[in-house]
């Protein structure tokens, strides 16, 4: 395979970056409701997408068997929910306890494998989820010294983990039908239209934020959606599964860095320890596993 003219490796730090800025984004966004952000985030990246996608896929809408539809509507409502748990999270807890919970998605991943499909567990799989189990009582324990709503809020960021594996594990059949476009702008359609209905019934109002809000909206459209996944999903092509993964395991740190930076926010002892413990049991499970699952770090919306 020839070699692209960009460094696949200076692409993946570029992604890993890009969607590190997610949390502050979304902190940024203070006076809207979580839900309004999440909803503004996708609905600007449909509609950014929308002119390239009927240029070039809208042949392949016709071609989608009713299973698809299903399966990417269900898969679009669990990232909606993902979306409202997880910003909701950054408005009860630190942006580094909220990253580092929805980090352990591909354990929950790898639950639900073990659920629906009979996916054995090696014993580095459960090893290392002990391991990210541990250190996520440890930032559990020391957010619940802080107070009852950290404590809510690192809750929060587990639904969301548990939100955006339910996302990966209805859309598999489906993505394997579709092209990643075409599949990645249905679900994203689909959560927009579900976290409108959301707004809607919440009677939360769609206008009348302030400039600083309506950045932070499109900047989370661009920034770790396109910059970010969108350059993962590049990777792939060039980069082993595995190694992708790995970079994703740097996002709490960058978030947590950028936090500090641009927000003061400091990093309590629980948070760091835990959080080493946590992204250390992350980087065993994802060894254990890289080869009996697809479901990997780079593949979340975040």
């Amino acid at each position: 395979m020839r070699l692209p003219a960009f460094n696949p490796k200076a692409a993946l730090f570029i992604g890993v970056t890009a969607v590190s800025t997610s949390a502050i984004l979304v902190r940024l966004a203070e006076d809207a409701p979580a839900a309004m952000t999440a909803f503004y985030r996708l609905f600007f990246a449909v509609i950014m997408m929308a002119p390239f996608i009927l240029i070039n896929y809208r042949h392949e809408f016709k071609q989608i068997s009713k299973r698809n539809w299903i399966l990417s509507i269900l898969a679009g409502i669990f990232l909606a929910a993902h979306f409202i748990f997880w910003f909701e999270s950054l408005s009860h807890t630190s942006v580094a306890s909220s990253v580092v919970f929805v980090s352990i998605q591909p354990v929950f991943a790898f639950l639900g494998t073990y659920l629906l499909f009979q996916e054995r567990f090696s014993y580095g799989a459960i090893i290392s989820m002990i391991i990210t189990l541990f250190g996520s009582l440890i930032i559990g324990w020391g957010d619940f010294q802080l107070g009852g709503n950290e404590l809510l809020g690192d809750v929060l960021a587990i639904l969301g983990a548990i939100g955006i594996t339910g996302y990966f594990l209805i859309g598999q059949s489906a993505r394997k039908s579709l092209s990643l476009m075409t599949y990645t702008f249905i679900v994203y359609g689909v959560a927009s239209v579900t976290l409108f209905i959301y707004n809607l019934g919440l009677q939360h109002s769609f206008t009348g934020y302030s400039a600083t809000n309506w950045y932070a909206f499109l900047a989370l459209a661009i920034i770790p959606t396109f910059f970010g996944h969108s350059i993962f999903n590049w990777c792939l092509r060039w980069l082993s599964t595995t190694t992708v993964s790995m970079a994703g395991l740097l996002e709490p740190v960058g978030a947590a860095l950028l936090a500090y930076i641009f927000l003061n926010e400091a990093i309590t002892w629980s948070q760091f320890l835990g959080g080493t413990i946590v992204i250390f049991g992350l980087y065993l499970f994802i060894i254990s596993t890289s080869k009996k699952t697809n479901v990997t770090i780079s593949q979340r919306k975040k």
